[in-house]
C-alpha cells in the first residue's frame, strides 16, 4: 500500500499560482502512475491530472490545460502541480492519488491510495 501526503496548497488571489507537491512512501513508485483530483465545496471529487510512470505522458482536464502543469521525480518519489493563472473555480480540496495498473485515467474507479488532501483557496 502506498502512502501519500500533499503539501503546498493555500489562499493565492486570482492570477497568482500555487505549487502542490505530493510525497509517496515506497520503493515501486517509478513503476506508479499517477494523478490528482479536486474537490470542491458541494460538488464530487473530479479529475485535474494523470502522469504515466515515466512521466512521458499526462492528460489534462479541460479545465486546467494551458495553466497547470504536472511532472514527477522518481528518485525523489515525489508527483508536483504547478498551478498557474489560477482562477476562483479553482478552489477546492487537491488530492494525489495512485493510479490502478490498467485502468482508466479519468474517473475515480481508476485510482486507489489518496492523500488526505491540501486545500486551495482563490480570492478576487
Amino acid at each position: 500500500q502506498v502512502q501519500l501526503v500533499e503539501s503546498g496548497g493555500g489562499l493565492v488571489q486570482a492570477g497568482g499560482s500555487l505549487r502542490l507537491s505530493c510525497a509517496a512512501s515506497g520503493r515501486t513508485f517509478s513503476t506508479l502512475a499517477m494523478g490528482w483530483f479536486r474537490q470542491a465545496p458541494g460538488k464530487e471529487r473530479k479529475f485535474v491530472v494523470s502522469i504515466s510512470r515515466s512521466g512521458g505522458t499526462t492528460y489534462y482536464a479541460d479545465s486546467v490545460k494551458g495553466r497547470f502543469t504536472i511532472s514527477r521525480d522518481n528518485a525523489k518519489n515525489t508527483v508536483n502541480l504547478q498551478m498557474n493563472s489560477l482562477k476562483r473555480e479553482d478552489t477546492a480540496v487537491y488530492y494525489c492519488t495512485k493510479q490502478v495498473a490498467g485502468s482508466y485515467y479519468l474517473t475515480e474507479p481508476g485510482y486507489d491510495s489518496w492523500g488526505q488532501g491540501t486545500q486551495v483557496t482563490v480570492s478576487s
